[in-house]
C-alpha cells in the first residue's frame, strides 16, 4: 500500500508542476504535510543533495523521499512516479503537434502555461528563501531579533559578491561553491 500511496503522489507532482525540478516544491511541501513522510527541515536537506547531485532537481528529490520512506523500491517508484505524466504527455504531444503545432490555439496554449511555470518557480525560489533564512526561533520567540538566520544571510551576500562582483571568482564553476557552502554549512553547524 505504501509503494501505491508512494506512486500516487509523486505521479500527482508530476502531473502539476509544470516549469521543471524547482515548481515540485510547492507540491512536496504540500506532500510534506499530508503525508508526514519528511518535515520542513528534511525538505531543506533534500534539495541540497538534489541541487548537489547530477539530474534533474525533481527526479532526484522524488528518488530522494522514495527512498527514505521505502527503500530501493520507493525510490524507483516514486521516480517512476513523477516521470509517468512527462512521458505520456510527451508522446502525445509529439504524436498531435506534428500535425497541429501552427494552429493559433496551440501556439496561445503554450504561451499561457509560460506565466503558471514563472509563478510554481517563483513560489519555489520563495520557499527556499524562507526554509534558508528564517530562523526557527522566530516561530517560537516571535523576536525580531530571532527574525533571520544569520549565518545563512552572511553566506548568502559573500556568495552573490563572489559570483556577481569579484573578477577573479565570478567565472569559477559553480560546484566550487556549492562545495564551499557545503563545507562551511558543516563547520559552522547550519
Amino acid at each position: 500500500m505504501l509503494y501505491l500511496r508512494l506512486f500516487i503522489e509523486f505521479l500527482k507532482v508530476g502531473l502539476f508542476s509544470i516549469g521543471g525540478g524547482l515548481a515540485t516544491l510547492p507540491f512536496l511541501r504540500e506532500m510534506a504535510v499530508n503525508t508526514g513522510w519528511f518535515t520542513e527541515a528534511d525538505l531543506a536537506d533534500m534539495i541540497a543533495v538534489s541541487e548537489s547531485t547530477p539530474g534533474p532537481i525533481g527526479v532526484n528529490m522524488a528518488t530522494y523521499v522514495g527512498f527514505t520512506v521505502g527503500g530501493v523500491p520507493g525510490a524507483i517508484i516514486s521516480t517512476l512516479g513523477l516521470i509517468t505524466p512527462s512521458v505520456i504527455i510527451i508522446l502525445l504531444i509529439a504524436l498531435f503537434l506534428k500535425n497541429f503545432k501552427d494552429n493559433k490555439y496551440v501556439q496561445g496554449a503554450f504561451y499561457g502555461l509560460r506565466p503558471t511555470s514563472t509563478g510554481l518557480i517563483a513560489a519555489a525560489g520563495l520557499s527556499v528563501a524562507y526554509l534558508v533564512f528564517i530562523n526557527p526561533l522566530f516561530l517560537e520567540t516571535k523576536s525580531l531579533l530571532n527574525l533571520l538566520d544569520w549565518k545563512a544571510v552572511i553566506l548568502a551576500a559573500v556568495l552573490i559578491v563572489l559570483t556577481r562582483f569579484v573578477d577573479q571568482t565570478k567565472k569559477l564553476h559553480p560546484i566550487i561553491f556549492i562545495a564551499a557552502s557545503a563545507v562551511i554549512g558543516i563547520i559552522l553547524k547550519f
